[in-house]
């Protein structure tokens, strides 16, 4: 059988000697995915093998010892990891959007940063709090420590959804300084006492994602390492739903490949069919079909999104206030849209697949069904309802959209 490569809408030369050093890598993971999610095994070998070939250095520039690669070229290579497990991009979600908040970040602590990337030091998220905190409230607290000599700060906090962070180095927390008050990254070394970390996500997809609950207990934060939350990228959020639709796009991908492989070496047929064959059927050709049409068209809403992004990193620089806003706004409103097209499309192209599969495609030992739950898991991040109501509202008033927002319960609630 003739197979053709695979050609991305943008594809380029430089992307493919950058893709080829990790595409055996992605294979690998691919082999392993269905099982470490059936055992519930963390992916720890996998991320650490990518993470020893560069993969956590993927943005910082050459000069720094990475690979220089651009937003597109960055989202193309999440969306092959997600083809091959979905769960591994996500978990390093955090990461790239620490990378990037360093890479347009100023002072000493940026080439700091860069190093540590490329020495394949992880940066794991822990952001939500846990329980009924009111909107806006931030329990995790950071406080001056009174007996460093180095101005260093103690931090003490639970929260939840911290994904990636059971793979981490480094801990990018949000939290608020009891001298100031004012709201902060804490970027918390996850080697000492005082942090712990527990795998007690229970969602029913992405389950090997390392996300759950983080402890704080007097934690020791560097002085270096309290960033005032104002000075976070500011397409942080769209960065932030990108790697989302990466997961999405590459959810689609492996179901079109695993149930095509089904299909193509199914001997048993049905006397209502089509042809002597499964894989010679034109209505079981035509489900993978459009399983494919799916991803194709989900990649080309990937890399758009990307596009933007790109175009948004690039404003950082330009010295115009008003430009870079403007970019940031794009990017905003490009990744909602493509976030509410690719909820409801790999929603639908993850559970269309199984229309070209008879009974046994829903037994548990093949676990096609991961697809759609991933999917699934993945839409309902940041309810993509909300987001097509923002993009209805600049469409039609001008609205610019928020770009930070934040969870929590509304206020009052739970009180007498």
């Amino acid at each position: 059988m003739t197979t053709l490569t695979h050609t991305h809408p943008t594809a380029d030369a430089d992307y493919e000697l950058l893709a080829a050093r990790f595409r055996p890598l992605f294979a690998r993971i691919a082999d392993g995915a269905s099982r470490r999610e059936q055992e519930h095994e963390l992916p720890r070998q996998e991320i650490r093998a990518l993470i020893d070939a560069g993969f956590g250095a993927l943005r910082v520039p050459v000069a720094a010892g990475g690979f220089g690669a651009s937003l597109p070229q960055l989202f193309r290579l999440l969306t092959e990891l997600a083809a091959a497990d979905s769960n591994i991009p996500q978990a390093l979600r955090a990461h790239f959007a620490f990378v990037e908040d360093r890479l347009v970040s100023a002072g000493p602590q940026r080439d700091v940063w860069l190093q540590r990337f490329v020495d394949g030091e992880i940066v794991g998220n822990s952001w939500t709090e846990v329980g009924t905190v009111t909107i806006g409230d931030v329990i995790t607290k950071v406080s001056p420590d009174p007996g460093s000599t180095d101005g260093d700060f103690r931090i003490s906090g639970t929260k939840y959804y911290s994904t990636g962070s059971i793979f981490a180095d480094w801990i990018d927390t949000f939290a608020q300084r009891t001298d100031n008050g004012v709201k902060v990254i804490a970027v918390v070394s996850t080697h000492q006492e005082g942090v712990t970390h527990g795998d007690d996500w229970d969602g029913f997809g992405q389950q090997t994602t390392g996300s759950g609950t983080s402890t704080f207990d007097h934690a020791r934060v560097e002085a270096g390492n309290v960033i005032d939350f104002d000075t976070r990228f500011k397409y942080q959020t769209a960065f932030y739903q990108a790697v989302l639709l990466a997961v999405l796009a590459g959810s689609i991908t492996a179901a079109e490949r695993d149930v095509a492989r089904e299909v193509r070496n199914r001997t048993r047929i049905f006397s209502h069919g089509n042809a002597p064959s499964f894989a010679a059927d034109p209505q079981i050709l035509q489900v993978i079909g459009e399983v494919s049409a799916a991803a194709y068209a989900a990649d080309a809403t990937v890399e758009r999104a990307a596009r933007a992004l790109q175009h948004a990193y690039e404003g950082a620089f330009l010295a115009d206030e008003v430009e870079d806003e403007r970019r940031n706004d794009v990017a905003e409103l490009e990744t909602a849209k493509a976030q509410v097209v690719l909820s409801a499309l790999a929603t639908r192209a993850t559970s269309d697949v199984f229309n070209a599969l008879a009974a046994s495609g829903v037994s548990t030992s093949k676990n096609f069904d991961r697809h759609w739950r991933n999917a699934r898991t993945a839409a309902n991040h940041n309810p993509w309802v909300f987001k097509a109501r923002i993009v209805g509202d600049h469409s039609v008033n001008g609205t610019v959209p928020p770009r930070v927002w934040s969870i929590g319960a509304a206020p009052g609630a739970g009180k007498p």
